[in-house]
Parts: structure tokens; C-alpha cells; sequence
């Protein structure tokens, strides 16, 4: 059982529930950062970050983490019920001005070298599956 008396994820095969994967963070984590996986001596988790062309958004965190404590990242089809202040049915984009954050396509970054990428479509004020994981780089 886990902490919530559930049975633990890591006892279901492949394809039952979320796929996760655990990644040494490389920096503090946030619970709904949007995180870019990059090399560092091995694979590490970083937070994403649209003023960055080497930050896309990978997935993102559900739970807090202390750098280099472990992260448990979620990937693409999977729903981001971290975040707050949302509006229901609205597209929300990689911030480039709040690293691992979303912001509405009316703040989207437009100098050379920061990336475009569009995370998903909210569902409520605090959840939004991460469905977009390409991202276009500005010249």
C-alpha cells in the first residue's frame, strides 16, 4: 500500500495507471513544474523553461523535490493536478518568464533562441493533461 492506503503503483504491470519515470532532480522541484530531462553526468530533471531552446517541457512533477533527491516525472497523456488559477478550456503554453510554469498564449516568449510550446487544454482551475511535447525554436 502507499501512503494513501492505495495500492502502490510500482506493484502494476506496464500500462496499468501512470507511467512514471525517477530521475535524480537537478535543481528544487515544485509540485506541477513542467520539467525538461537533459544530461549531467547521467539523466537528470530540471525545470522547463520557454526562454530556453534546452528546456522544453518533458513532463512535469507532482510532488515537491530537493535537489538531488529523486523526482518522479509524468509524462505525456498524463494530468498535471498541481497547478492553480486556471480557466477551464483554455490552452495554456511553457512559461519563459517562470521556469517550469504555464502561461495563457498572450504571454508567450518572442525574443530569438526562446521556444514556443503548448503544454495542453485546462480541465479545471488546477488540472490540465500535458498533451504537447513539440515545441518550435524562435530565429
Amino acid at each position: 500500500m502507499d501512503s494513501t492506503g492505495k495500492l502502490d503503483i510500482s506493484f502494476m504491470p506496464v500500462g496499468v495507471g501512470a507511467e512514471v519515470s525517477v530521475i535524480p532532480a537537478s535543481e528544487n522541484l515544485l509540485a506541477g513544474d513542467f520539467v525538461s530531462l537533459w544530461n549531467s553526468s547521467g539523466i537528470k530533471v530540471r525545470k522547463a523553461d520557454a526562454s530556453n531552446n534546452a528546456k522544453a517541457a518533458d513532463g512535469f512533477v507532482l510532488s515537491s523535490v530537493t535537489s538531488p533527491a529523486n523526482a518522479t516525472v509524468y509524462g505525456i497523456s498524463n494530468k498535471n493536478t498541481q497547478l492553480s488559477g486556471l480557466t477551464i478550456g483554455v490552452e495554456y503554453w511553457l512559461s519563459g518568464t517562470t521556469p517550469g510554469g504555464v502561461v495563457l498564449a498572450a504571454s508567450i516568449p518572442t525574443a530569438a533562441g526562446s521556444i514556443i510550446q503548448m503544454l495542453g487544454k485546462s480541465e479545471s482551475a488546477t488540472a490540465m493533461v500535458f498533451n504537447h511535447i513539440t515545441y518550435f525554436e524562435l530565429a
